[in-house]
């Protein structure tokens, strides 16, 4: 186990050196990129927790040259927008290699299994929460940035030019509101009510970061649950690449309402700009018309088993398929890096088409 982490450790750190390398010619567009999520952002957190969900293990990683943490063959999502603002790749907050100069250009706080809810994913063993993230955001901010600065004033500026993601929502139903056998949500709530009860708590998240010191967040709405090779492994018969309506029609409601917040957050917490990216209607076209993309197989996981790769997910050193960039869908749950890197190209950019009010390109200049 020690031989493993050190293993884990000596390549983030060879990770930084390469990251840092790759960024050294660009002048970025913010001084740093905080990330806040689920297993979509996590960039090896789950590493250091006792947890169930890890992907620190091949095939995971095998495009990236090795696992890291990621659950994904390669780059998330918001691994490309680091590279969009010239930044390095962000480095888990949980990996020792995150101290001294190296946090400057940002951290990454996002565990996967975690939630907005704090119970959500606790089925899996540990998992950094989002309140339990923003507590690590707030103690990064008083052990690791404040000796770099010599006056509060050049802290608080340098945190309000920082761009703050939050990639978070989608274990709330699919690892809560949608197990019924091991959570009682949705017998508690509609689906409407868990919508507003999930904004609700999402809201004072985002209040309590504000008061951090962060006022540039970009608010990533989740993708169509019902689409992805998990949840169809479950629907009985033949469903011939179509969504589970239901569970996406759920998923819009929280989508809805997060599509919304920005419009009151702007005018309630003074300074501060939020941008909402409509994960939803951009991977949901990938699946109903991936040729448009370059792709092929828009149901089935490029690394997992039974129905659809979707009934057990990516096991370790299991043969994944041979043509990833021809895929959707990574594992039984997360894109492939080519799908990450389509999915970056429309929100983490200039385009305006899934991203509102304005874009990411347009936050980061602000």
């Amino acid at each position: 186990m020690k031989s493993l982490l050190f293993c884990v450790v000596f390549l983030e750190l060879v990770l930084l050196v390469y990251g840092h390398g790759q960024s050294r010619n660009h002048h970025p567009l913010a001084p740093a990129f905080f990330i806040f999520g689920d297993s979509l952002v996590d960039s090896g957190n789950n590493n250091y927790i006792p947890t169930l969900a890890k992907a620190n293990y091949l095939p995971y990683g095998i495009d990236f040259g090795f696992p890291t943490g990621r659950f994904c063959n390669g780059r998330t999502v918001v691994d490309y927008g680091a590279m969009y603002l010239g930044l390095p790749l962000v480095p888990p907050y949980l990996s020792p290699v995150s101290v001294g100069g190296n946090v400057l250009k940002g951290l990454n706080y996002a565990s996967a299994a975690a939630g907005i809810l704090d119970e959500t994913g606790q089925h899996y063993g540990a998992r950094t929460t989002l309140t339990g993230q923003i507590s690590q955001f707030e103690m990064t901010i008083e052990l690791k940035l404040q000796p770099f600065f010599q006056n509060p004033a050049d802290l608080r500026k340098y945190l309000a030019k920082s761009i703050i993601a939050i990639n978070i929502g989608s274990n709330d139903y699919i690892n809560n509101y949608l197990m019924s056998d091991r959570y009682t949500s949705s017998q508690i709530y509609s689906g409407e009510e868990y919508a507003n009860l999930l904004i609700k708590t999402l809201s004072a998240q985002i209040s309590r970061l504000y008061n951090l010191g962060a006022r540039k967040m970009v608010l990533a709405g989740s993708g169509p649950l019902g689409c992805i090779p998990s949840q169809l492994s479950m629907v009985k018969g033949n469903n011939s690449r179509g969504c589970v309506k239901k569970i996406n029609n759920l998923v819009s409601m929280f989508n809805s309402r997060l599509k919304n917040l920005p419009n009151t957050l702007n005018k309630t917490l003074p300074g501060s700009f939020f941008i909402y990216q409509n994960f939803y209607d951009l991977f949901h076209d990938m699946v109903v018309n991936p040729s448009k993309y370059g792709l092929v197989v828009p149901d089935k996981a490029c690394c997992g088993s039974g129905r659809y790769g979707g009934a057990l997910t990516c096991l370790p050193l299991q043969q994944p398929c041979l043509d990833r960039h021809h895929y959707v869908f990574w594992d039984a749950f997360h894109p492939t890096e080519i799908a990450n890197k389509i999915i970056a190209e429309n929100t983490f950019s200039k385009s305006v088409k899934y991203s509102h009010p304005i874009s990411f390109y347009e936050l980061a200049k602000l």
